[in-house]
């Protein structure tokens, strides 16, 4: 596959990232945990655009299986265009971003930190504007990014996201299961998707599926379809997409299918097998069906493996985009920071 582009190249380098956001970030993410478990929020809430919202998806099914609060999605709109604001006493407002410097985020951080929420930024530039606004700031620690398509920044939020929570509510389990992370994305960037090319070289449009942790893979991994592949994909629940968007499969309709090894993975075999039987071509990671096309992933902690999938995928993307005619680096209409308001 396509070797010779930034988005290649910088993804690659996630292990490395990981590894040391791990070790730069333990001792303050050891203090905010305490901070965290002394403030005892009733809630959290997330605020991101893009692939830093993906990793949101992520933190809300991290956070309410491992901290039980409830955890839900701010509609940054509401601080930047309808100037409203919310009671966030008690609660703590997490916002992603890679440049920390979207007008839309800062307004939503700010009303939100005006209504009473404890602020926790995760960003990737250091001394942003969202960093400056936040209580305590979390470094991803990804170095620079030049390539327009978001990689090795969504895995170190993922990343970061695991530390966070693994010290907040002091799961040694996650926090040994992060540890192994570095060598395993290593070993899942060396995985062979090329299977899945001649699949989606010629498509036109496609579903992208995944459940709980795995749902925020899905939406990565259709977005990345589209903004450097020029493929129009969907993401979708595994249970939602039984219900109308299912009408649309046809005769050869590509499906691809993540699952992480946890409750949800019976329910995504099913599902294949149904996709498999309306003559749906089923790419399949994690899981097994002997009727699709097998691509393979590296078997970790059910919390890891969405981020050592999705770093497989970006090597199959990266070079889909070649293959199509696409330049992944500077995608048609987009910049590296999306300044809405």
């Amino acid at each position: 596959m396509s070797t010779d582009t930034r988005m290649h190249r910088e993804a690659a380098q996630a292990p490395e990232a990981v590894r040391r956001q791990i070790e730069l970030n333990a001792g303050s993410l050891q203090q905010l945990g305490a901070v965290l478990r002394e403030r005892a929020p009733r809630a959290v809430v997330t605020c991101a655009r893009g692939s830093s919202d993906h990793a949101a998806t992520f933190a809300r099914y991290l956070i309410e299986t491992h901290a039980g609060l409830l955890t839900a999605s701010a509609s940054p709109s509401l601080s930047s265009v309808y100037e409203t604001s919310t009671d966030l006493r008690d609660a703590v407002f997490l916002a992603i971003s890679q440049s920390g410097r979207s007008p839309d985020l800062l307004a939503a951080t700010e009303r939100a930190r005006d209504s009473g929420a404890f602020v926790i930024a995760l960003c990737n530039t250091p001394g942003s504007p969202l960093s400056q606004l936040a209580h305590h700031a979390i470094d991803l620690h990804a170095g620079a990014e030049t390539s327009v398509a978001a990689t090795k920044s969504y895995i170190a939020s993922l990343s970061a996201i695991v530390q966070l929570a693994a010290s907040w509510t002091r799961n040694d389990d996650l926090s040994q299961a992060l540890h192994a992370a570095p060598a395993q994305l290593e070993k899942s960037w060396t995985l062979d998707w090329s299977a899945a090319l001649a699949v989606l070289r010629p498509a036109v449009n496609l579903f992208v599926v995944g459940r709980g942790y795995g749902l925020g893979l899905a939406q990565e991994a259709a977005l990345k379809f589209k903004e450097t592949c020029g493929l129009h994909a969907e993401a979708f629940s595994s249970a939602e997409v039984q219900h109308g968007p299912m009408a649309l499969v046809r005769r050869g309709f590509p499906v691809l299918a993540f699952s992480q090894n946890d409750e949800t993975r019976g329910g995504i075999e099913t599902l294949a097998r149904d996709f498999l039987d309306r003559d749906a071509t089923v790419l399949l990671a994690g899981a097994q069906d002997r009727g699709a096309v097998q691509l393979p992933v590296v078997a970790a902690h059910p919390v890891i493996e969405p981020m050592l999938m999705i770093q497989s995928f970006y090597r199959l993307a990266a070079a889909l985009a070649v293959a199509r005619g696409f330049d992944p680096d500077v995608p048609p209409h987009l910049r590296k920071v999306t300044e809405t308001v």
